[in-house]
């Protein structure tokens, strides 16, 4: 199952690809690039015919692993499909062919759109006001955090503390940290769930904010929120919600009913928009009226049916995303939302939580949990009980592999030992459920009965065993030709 580089298989004795003249018609290179940096000789590219490159590529692909192949049990991450509808709306040329420099009056269609989705997006999490521009979730994390600061240093208030739960996800701290906060680590008591007697001794007039995500990292529900709020509150501070595990509860309940002042959304997460990978992302954050006049500009308003972008907000935070954020994104997040409507937002939060209880419900005795069920939309398990064979979270991870699942998240969160976070999302079936169980059903017995041939695998992947220590530290980014004798 390997596939040579395309420099491997080049045969010298094919000519060269045939490219495109350089340069453009009546223009000297030289006058537009330096000298020094022109190629003096043709660049040294592969020779082969176009069906072995076809091929090559063709290869390529099929080796990759995609949610159009398979699951992704990925706790946190929300791996879920996406509709096919999404793309088609999004490639509409009304949409695709737009350009953000164009005047307001030409693209009132598209800031109509907008304006539809920061309603619903506004109505399905509770809050006043959303900006669509933030490029990813972290990205919104960051926004919401500096809107937060605006809104204390308006009072003349030096708040200088962020309060993170210990099961967080790494990007609060992260955000927290770039913000310029002090991070302050909250402990979980014996549930999985906020202490509050700890919180309670952490929050000061030094508090800005409180960064929570409900339900938790742990798939756990904070039912003692609005306590949680009342604390936060009442020095002062703010209630932030990390939407990661919003699709756990949309159409069911609402952040902003549980006292949280700033929301930030991952569309992937929960909207069904594409996921990561490096390409556009979408994190919108919504705000309470009290925070509303910090927004990035420009917003977007509409006055006697005419939309526009306002720009004149002289305590905006200013603009975070270049134009108006990743405009395709929120196509494809508001198609979704309309295909789905009020009662199909609401089955998918419900189809989230029963799949996580269900995988939770097969697993119970073949690994250890350490926190009392139900779950929300994931689960953490642990393999600690594998370790008396040599066997870790690692090797479970790998065996999935082998046996052609994608890895669950393994030791996240950092609070139990040998973690394997699981989301099995809305989107897979019962048989897809059911196969990998099996699977790691099996991977457990066989830590039992051959722990040695567990700890091989992968054996029929492109890769087997990768010193993953080793290629974070020493990445090696280029392939260059083995010496000549």
């Amino acid at each position: 199952m390997t596939e040579p580089l395309s420099f491997e298989k080049s045969r010298e004795s094919l000519p060269g690809p045939r490219l495109p003249a350089a340069g453009l018609p009546g223009v000297d290179p030289a006058q537009v690039i330096p000298r020094a940096r022109l190629r003096r000789n043709r660049p040294h590219l592969p020779r082969l015919s176009e069906p072995e490159v076809m091929r090559h590529f063709t290869r390529l692909a099929a080796m990759n692993y995609s949610i159009s192949k398979n699951f992704y049990p990925l706790g946190s991450c929300t791996m879920k499909y996406n509709p096919v509808t999404n793309e088609v709306a999004a490639s509409l040329p009304g949409f695709a062919y737009l350009h953000p420099y164009q005047p307001e009056e030409t693209v009132q269609g598209a800031l109509e759109l907008m304006w539809d989705l920061e309603r619903a997006l506004c109505e399905i999490v509770g809050v006043d006001r959303m900006c669509l521009q933030p490029a990813a979730g972290a990205h919104g994390e960051w926004t919401g955090l500096r809107m937060i600061q605006a809104f204390h240093e308006d009072r003349g208030e030096d708040r200088s503390e962020v309060i993170v739960p210990d099961s967080a996800h790494g990007t609060n701290p992260a955000s927290a940290a770039l913000c310029g906060f002090k991070v302050v680590e909250v402990r979980s008591d014996a549930g999985g769930r906020v202490s509050l007697p700890d919180l309670e001794s952490k929050l000061s007039p030094r508090t800005a904010a409180l960064m929570l995500t409900n339900p938790n990292t742990l798939g756990l529900f904070e039912k003692e929120i609005l306590e949680v709020a009342d604390l936060v509150h009442s020095v002062g501070a703010k209630l932030y919600y990390d939407g990661a595990n919003l699709n756990a509860l949309m159409g069911i309940c609402r952040p902003g009913d549980m006292g949280f002042d700033v929301v930030h959304l991952n569309l992937h997460k929960t909207f069904t928009t594409p996921h990561g990978g490096g390409g556009p992302g979408a994190g919108p954050v919504g705000v309470m009226k009290d925070l509303e006049q910090f927004l990035p500009r420009p917003t977007l308003e509409r006055e006697n049916g005419h939309f526009k972008l306002d720009f004149e907000r002289p305590r905006s935070i200013g603009r975070v995303r270049s134009f108006y954020g990743n405009f395709g994104m929120l196509v494809r997040a508001l198609t979704y939302i309309l295909a789905m409507g009020a009662d199909g937002l609401s089955q998918a939060s419900e189809d989230a939580v029963l799949s996580a209880n269900y995988l939770r419900t097969r697993l119970e005795g073949a690994l250890e949990f350490p926190h009392d069920g139900p779950c929300k939309h994931e689960f953490v398990a642990s393999a600690r009980n594998l370790t008396a064979q040599g066997i870790h979270a690692t090797d479970l991870a790998k065996g999935l592999l082998e046996r052609g699942f994608y890895a669950p998240t393994i030791y996240f969160p950092l609070i139990v030992p040998e973690a394997v976070m699981v989301e099995p999302t809305e989107t897979e079936s019962k048989a897809t459920l059911d196969a990998f169980t099996e699977a790691v059903l099996e991977i457990v017995q066989l830590a039992q009965t051959d722990p040695e041939r567990l700890q091989a695998e992968p054996t029929s992947l492109p890769v087997g065993r990768l010193d993953e220590v080793a290629a974070a530290r020493h990445p090696v980014l280029r392939w260059r030709p083995p010496a000549q004798d």
